[in-house]
């Protein structure tokens, strides 16, 4: 694989990285937010009415709270997994190009005995 698309490969690897991994650290943060500001039990004149679990406590939000948290979460886990694929990616060109560039540097050392 060409240099140029080993770096292109790179940026784009971090690309997705960086912000799958915001995205789940902002996620975490909201999570936590809700422990401490959501009520434990259930408040049906606020239609706090979905249980979500965190860190073994049982907190009560609406139906968007919980749609919108789980849609970040799986966003940014999504977003994360493409990144690290891209990555994988990378490292395994980067590799074989590693190993072939010492191959041909090995042979032309024979060459010059």
């Amino acid at each position: 694989m060409k240099t140029s698309r080993l770096v292109i490969l790179k940026f784009f690897a971090l690309l997705f990285i960086l912000p799958g991994l915001a995205g789940l650290i902002v996620s975490a943060m909201i999570s936590t937010h809700y422990l401490v500001t959501m009520p434990t039990y259930p408040v049906t004149q606020e239609l706090r009415t979905v249980p979500r679990n965190i860190h073994g406590t049982v907190v009560y939000q609406t139906e968007q709270e919980n749609r919108w948290l789980n849609e970040m979460e799986y966003g940014a886990v999504a977003v994360f997994l493409v990144g690290v694929g891209l990555g994988l990616t990378y490292l395994e060109a980067w590799g074989a190009r590693q190993t072939q560039a010492s191959d041909e540097e090995d042979s032309l050392k024979e060459r010059a005995r």
